[in-house]
């Protein structure tokens, strides 16, 4: 009979332990830096450290780039940050590491690292690989935490891939149901590793981030994976609103089932290798639930249909996040630019609403009146299939 194997490590795949393989220690040493040291970036920085002091394969010291900023205080952020070994603004209380290192130079902070953990905000990617190219190592590997995506003459551009075009190296993505504050406090949670071909490098990352309390498994699948985690925030945004308007939770399921059928739709239109698995994995169903549950974009959404829409997004967030940034509204106009250039706006009513809401094209209790409409599943040729 052949070995069952844990559900957590996906289908057919062998545990991964988080002890490193022989050869990676007799032959190797990785060191890595995170881009980007908001509150995800700062609880990665946090998961990491634990993992690369005590593992041979690694060298123990984690530097992070820190975007500089100037506190109340008149503190600068990465002072702060390397001496009281927190971040004070986006994640206070929680210790990072002594092994965490708070570095405001781009350039000197990914010098030496082999191993790069991207985590900022979508819409800053572009112009950080613009500085770093030349400025990296030739055998560096790159993961990325960001959810978002760019849009292109061509069609959507995934982040990963604007890395790895950009910079000439290899790129994962990490998702998952991760609200970073639940993960910091070290309540359980899991994560998904998306990978193209090499199992090697997405087991190393999986060492890298896997603790007691944070599980995270691999999947072959970097697009569906890296899509999940992008499009649940549409979704969220619109979760929100239904909360906003005491729909209840009815209305809310509706919401979310609907949400998970044009995410899996959209993907597996804009990408044929998209497997249907994934959308169970962390970084699919559970990442959903969980973003509509919690998390910023549903937050600043709620408060958005509170105030009947008079309020614009910008100006919730600047209230509500302390300086963190929304992404599903600029996903939602991302995704809308793609569907309205192709006449896919009647096959995904749910994502084409949230656009138009979040504009203040409709108010915000359209959310559910688009639902008197069915979607037109001719537009695009064999897509009923994946409804």
């Amino acid at each position: 009979m052949a070995p069952v194997q844990d559900a957590r490590h996906g289908e057919g795949s062998p545990p991964i332990t988080n002890n490193g393989s022989g050869e990676e220690q007799l032959h190797k040493k990785y060191r890595v830096t995170i881009v980007g040291s908001g509150n995800w970036g700062s609880v990665a920085a946090k998961l990491i450290a634990s993992n690369t002091i005590k593992l041979p394969a690694f060298h123990d010291e984690v530097r992070m780039w820190v975007y500089e900023e100037t506190l109340p205080t008149g503190q600068k952020l990465t002072e702060a940050i390397n001496r009281s070994n927190e971040n004070v603004k986006y994640l206070p209380g929680i210790k990072l590491g002594k092994n965490v290192v708070a570095d405001p130079d781009l350039e000197h902070a990914v010098r030496d690292a082999n191993m790069l953990v991207f985590v900022t905000p979508h819409q800053f990617v572009e112009g950080i690989c613009k500085r770093l190219v030349g400025n990296i190592r030739g055998d560096a590997e790159a993961i990325s935490l960001i959810k978002g995506m760019e849009v292109k003459m061509e069609g959507p551009c995934m982040i990963s891939t604007l890395i790895t075009e950009m910079l000439g190296i290899n790129c994962c993505v990490l998702m998952g149901a991760n609200i970073a504050n639940e993960i910091a406090v070290e309540k359980f949670s899991e994560a998904t590793v998306g990978y193209r071909e090499n199992r090697e490098v997405a087991q190393r990352w999986v060492r890298l981030f896997s603790t007691h309390y944070f599980i995270v498994s691999p999947v072959q699948d970097v697009e569906g994976v890296e899509l999940c985690g992008t499009l649940k925030n549409v979704v969220a945004i619109a979760a929100g609103l239904v909360d906003g308007m005491d729909m209840g939770n009815n209305t809310k399921a509706a919401i979310m089932r609907i949400g998970l059928r044009e995410m899996r739709t959209f993907s597996k239109l804009m990408f044929s290798s998209v497997k249907d698995s994934t959308f169970f994995e962390s970084c699919g169903i559970a990442d959903l639930i969980t973003t509509c549950l919690g998390g910023r974009n549903r937050k600043v959404a709620e408060a958005y249909a509170r105030n009947g829409g008079k309020r614009s997004f910008d100006e919730l967030e600047a209230e509500l996040l302390q300086g963190q940034k929304l992404q599903g509204v600029s996903t939602a106009k991302e995704v809308y630019e793609v569907l309205s250039h192709r006449g896919w706006e009647e096959l995904f009513p749910l994502f084409t609403t949230v656009h138009e809401i979040s504009i203040g094209r409709l108010p915000p209790c359209a959310i559910v009146e688009y639902s008197e409409h069915k979607p037109n599943f001719s537009l695009v040729e064999g897509s009923a299939q994946y409804y």
